[in-house]
């Protein structure tokens, strides 16, 4: 599996100049245009994130993740998750780095192979940074109101938690 994943990426690259020479595209203008609109989108985004990114870290520092986990830890039990993963749950949908520290004392402190750490780890992999996702999405578009796409976001990354922490109790 090793040596078929060392040359993927080389593969990958080759496939895109050969298209580009067969639909007749100049390969390098077409990567310059998508890098200068990639710094387009950063440096129309780049509010959004930090608001984001401090609205996350003020959240955990102060405690109120904390607070707030231990507030819904018992509602969590009665869908099967274990109440050592409530701050996780909580911080993962905001902030990809927040919940890798929440996810690493989780492992510290209950170790991975435990079925508390099995299950932290199936919250974080099957879970997404819905807001931090919506702000880079949302921020490049003229849809302001984002109506229903949170709330089904949040919705369908719960039930992939509740769903992964159920399997995990038969393997």
């Amino acid at each position: 599996m090793t040596v078929i994943s060392s040359y993927i990426i080389p593969v990958i690259f080759l496939t895109v100049l050969i298209a580009s020479m067969v639909k007749k595209k100049n390969a390098y203008n077409a990567f310059i245009d998508g890098s200068r609109s990639a710094i387009d989108l950063i440096v129309g985004a780049f509010p959004y994130l930090i608001t984001i990114m401090l609205a996350v870290e003020v959240f955990r520092r102060s405690g109120a993740a904390g607070v707030v986990a231990d507030f819904i830890s018992p509602a969590m039990r009665i869908f099967g998750i274990p109440k050592e993963l409530a701050e996780l749950m909580l911080i993962r949908p905001l902030s990809g780095a927040g919940a890798l520290g929440v996810l690493e004392n989780i492992y510290a402190t209950y170790g991975a192979d435990t079925y508390i750490g099995r299950s932290a780890s199936v919250v974080y992999g099957s879970s997404e940074t819905v807001f931090y996702i919506s702000t880079i999405y949302f921020s490049q578009t003229n849809i302001k109101k984002l109506g229903p796409a949170i709330p089904f976001a949040l919705l369908s990354t719960f039930i992939g938690c509740v769903v992964g922490c159920f399997c995990l109790r038969f393997f």
